[in-house]
């Protein structure tokens, strides 16, 4: 079975926020919450980078190793989802997350917080299927009608890529080995015709 992953290639990334734009709209995120958010390193210097981040689905996830209800569970498609009739909103998954993928709708006290929301790699929750219920609390369930997440279809530059884990990774060594170097050398030298001093 395939296992679904995120790859942004920050090589392509422009900071459009279209993936951030286009997952508000599909899945009515309410106000305060981005499930998706593009992270600029080095704003306006040379060597700046942009890179689109979410729930990265995590094999061993960290977020449902310390829920105390456990309200997460991975599918067989390897994507991390969580149920929110479980949620309690006591946050901890948010502190867990290296990836501050976890989302809560209010700012308070320990209970007063909401329902934590997050990316759902479009793939719904624990509810039936593009049943009225999963889309009120989850959004759309483009997985379930073999579609990719919107988010990754919206990326002008095909800087984020979703999918199988071992497509995207194929995808990614041909770019790198057609560019002649990985991200670590983050394009500069391509794009500018210049050379990055230590």
């Amino acid at each position: 079975m395939a296992r679904m992953k995120f790859l942004c290639d920050a090589d392509r990334c422009i900071e459009c926020n279209a993936c951030v734009t286009a997952c508000k709209n599909e899945h009515e995120v309410p106000w305060g919450i981005n499930r998706r958010r593009v992270v600029t390193i080095n704003d306006g210097k040379p060597g700046e980078r942009s890179i689109s981040m979410a729930c990265m689905h995590c094999t061993d996830a960290p977020c449902a190793a310390v829920c105390p209800v456990n309200c997460f569970y991975t599918t067989a498609d390897g994507v991390v989802l969580h149920s929110k009739d479980l949620c309690i909103g006591c946050g901890y998954c948010f502190y867990a997350c290296p990836f501050g993928a976890p989302q809560y709708p209010k700012i308070g006290n320990f209970g007063s917080r909401g329902k934590m929301d997050k990316c759902t790699f479009c793939a719904g929750g624990p509810e039936a299927d593009g049943s009225k219920e999963e889309y009120e609390k989850y959004g759309a369930n483009r997985l379930a009608e073999g579609k990719l997440p919107l988010c990754a279809e919206m990326c002008s530059t095909k800087s984020l890529l979703a999918g199988d884990g071992e497509i995207i990774a194929q995808i990614y060594r041909e770019r790198v080995v057609k560019r002649g170097y990985g991200s670590g050398a983050w394009g500069w030298k391509t794009a500018y015709r210049e050379t990055i001093e230590s």
